[in-house]
């Protein structure tokens, strides 16, 4: 059975690009396109807007949202299956149930709560947080949202800890035909610093060295698997979350691992997928590894 390509829907315009986005990705990868709105109450406005567009603070019919956002989605491929539900749950919990059947999860940055400041919705965070399935949070500029970079990013971190993101990263490069830019920070500790200029340039160099292996043993397989992508590896003096960020804006989709403990309860990200999913410049994929 394939597995669809789920997209949390809200009526918002950050929910409206990440349908868009999911249409596009569904059509290359050959899925079907499931579009789920959670929600609680039980009664609903009557009066409908004029336009698809709805303002953050209204608060839409639940039918009248999914079937806008599946029209729109057959707009950018009248062959793509799209199935909608609604399910009388929380948005966050609704997501999180349905990605135990999903290839991924697909989420607006932000959605219509009140809370304007935040720059990633509760409900994006919490899917990305708690997913079983990879789970990609639309955003970015309108050049990463077209893909027109055609290069997908890779965050390495511990070889063997990410291997579900370096997977994920070389299927989506493959069906893209795209570049990976497959890179891994590296910092050299305050504590080898010195004042002697050629000792600190060699400690810097040792430090430099050891990353490009890791980041050699995390690709190696994956590699071989895949023969037809272009990969660039790089090491990158700094801390990882600054330099992924940085190199985000060249890029059309930055791929990176979350490590998932059974029995573990709150968010279990981390400080680089946090500030990715906050201030990246394309959309991000989080992908889970399970301890």
């Amino acid at each position: 059975m394939t597995l669809p390509l789920i997209v949390g829907v809200d009526g918002s315009e950050a929910c409206l690009l990440a349908v868009d986005w999911a249409a596009d990705e569904a059509t290359r990868r050959g899925l079907p396109l499931r579009l789920v709105y959670g929600c609680l109450w039980e009664r609903y406005e009557t009066d409908l807007p004029s336009t698809t567009l709805a303002r953050p603070s209204e608060r839409l019919p639940a039918e009248h949202i999914v079937a806008s956002a599946a029209e729109r989605a057959a707009r950018r491929d009248p062959e793509l299956k799209v199935t909608t539900d609604v399910v009388p749950a929380e948005a966050a919990d609704a997501l999180l149930r349905e990605g135990n059947n999903a290839f991924a999860l697909v989420t607006g940055a932000r959605g219509r709560g009140q809370l304007q400041g935040l720059l990633l919705g509760s409900v994006g965070l919490a899917v990305a947080a708690g997913a079983h399935c990879p789970v990609i949070v639309v955003r970015g500029s309108p050049a990463a949202l077209d893909g027109t970079h055609e290069r997908i990013l890779l965050g390495v971190g511990e070889p063997s800890a990410d291997d579900e993101a370096v997977r994920f990263a070389f299927r989506e490069a493959e069906v893209r035909g795209c570049t990976l830019d497959a890179v891994r920070a590296w910092r050299c500790p305050a504590q080898e610093s010195t004042n002697h200029a050629a000792l600190t340039a060699r400690q810097g160099h040792r430090h430099e060295e050891r990353a490009s292996a890791r980041l050699d043993e995390a690709l190696r397989d994956t590699v071989a698997a895949y023969p037809g992508v272009r990969v660039r590896r790089t090491t990158v003096e700094g801390p990882a979350r600054t330099v992924l960020v940085h190199r985000s804006a060249a890029a059309d989709l930055v791929v990176v691992g979350a490590r998932r403990r059974s029995g573990r309860f709150g968010l279990q990200l981390g400080r680089v997928n946090h500030t990715l999913l906050h201030h990246a410049d394309c959309p991000v994929a989080v992908v889970p590894q399970w301890a």
